[in-house]
């Protein structure tokens, strides 16, 4: 099972400033010497020496990841703008997927918006399924996209063969994979999905306020939690502005280790990330929960943040 992430933002998308692209362009003229101009091997030398946060992106589109199965069944999991991005991926692919799965988390605009530059969604060869637990939330996404706030409407351009599933708590079986859900603390609710492929697991958790209830090592939180690979985690805030920002329906990264360190789940992908923060921000927050959980004691944990374009076989 591979997962790539189109969408790492949380609330609103986040293009680079001009201003942020010209202080990083300065930042990496700055540390240019001599002796790095010399030959081919000394530049690529220089650039791999260059701090992630400096030499590339994190990305500014909203929540959209995909999960591709080993039978190339295409789960996507919410609708976000870069749901585009993943749209004009699958373009290129050399075998066209008429068959697609969109587990929706919740209803807010930064995890729905992208769903009108759904590309298949627009192509009549093409079944698009919308998943969520909540009932009628048909009628949520086809009003999302109607004048105003939108010039057509569904039923008007979309083309491909669309339906509605209600999830209940029984677990759904796309292609090779199983998909359950779980509710979580979010204003207005929301639920993290867990995809299982031959053993393998992963759980998509954005818009997540973690509770000591998510903790507790009953039943119904081992079957979800337990026997985990990796956790793509809401890990918005440090754990000032998560104290300060309390039912704001967002956790701060070290409740997020504090988390996986409880379950044992190995890798942790911090996720949402706020708006408001630069790419030297988020690596600053990368490097300081990877610092918390060494000395918590849990020094197998591999900690990332999500950025758009990365690939994870799971």
């Amino acid at each position: 099972m591979r997962v790539k992430f189109y969408g790492v933002r949380g609330s609103i998308p986040t293009p680079i400033l001009p201003e942020l692209l010209r202080n990083k362009i300065a930042g990496v003229v700055q540390r240019i010497r001599p002796s790095d101009l010399e030959n081919t091997a000394s530049r690529e030398r220089f650039l791999a020496n260059l701090p992630p946060w400096l030499f590339g992106t994190f990305g500014g589109n909203s929540a959209c990841i995909e999960a591709r199965l080993s039978d190339n069944s295409c789960i996507i999991l919410d609708a976000g703008s870069g749901i585009r991005e993943l749209s004009a991926s699958l373009l290129k692919e050399p075998t066209e997927i008429t068959d697609y799965h969109i587990f929706i988390t919740h209803f807010h605009y930064d995890h729905l918006q992208g769903l009108p530059f759904f590309g298949p969604a627009y192509n009549p060869n093409a079944t698009v399924t919308f998943y969520s637990p909540v009932k009628g939330f048909e009628e949520i996404v086809v009003n999302h996209m109607k004048p105003p706030y939108f010039p057509v409407t569904m039923s008007m351009v979309m083309e491909s063969k669309y339906r509605f599933q209600v999830l209940t708590d029984e677990p759904i079986r796309i292609g090779t994979g199983e998909v359950t859900w779980r509710s979580h603390k979010h204003p207005g609710g929301a639920v993290a999905y867990r995809v299982e492929e031959e053993g393998r697991a992963f759980i998509f958790s954005t818009d997540t306020e973690l509770q000591e209830s998510d903790f507790e090592k009953n039943a119904a939180n081992r079957s979800f939690y337990g026997d985990v690979d990796m956790i793509i985690l809401d890990s918005q805030y440090t754990l000032g502005e998560a104290i300060e920002k309390y039912e704001w329906g967002h956790s701060s990264f070290s409740l997020g280790v504090d988390f996986v360190t409880a379950w044992h789940i190995g890798q942790l992908y911090m996720y949402h990330h706020d708006p408001q923060y630069d790419d030297q921000r988020l690596y600053k927050n990368l490097q300081s929960a990877r610092w918390y959980a060494k000395n918590l004691g849990n020094t197998e944990l591999a900690i990332y943040l999500s950025e758009e374009g990365l690939e994870v076989d799971v």
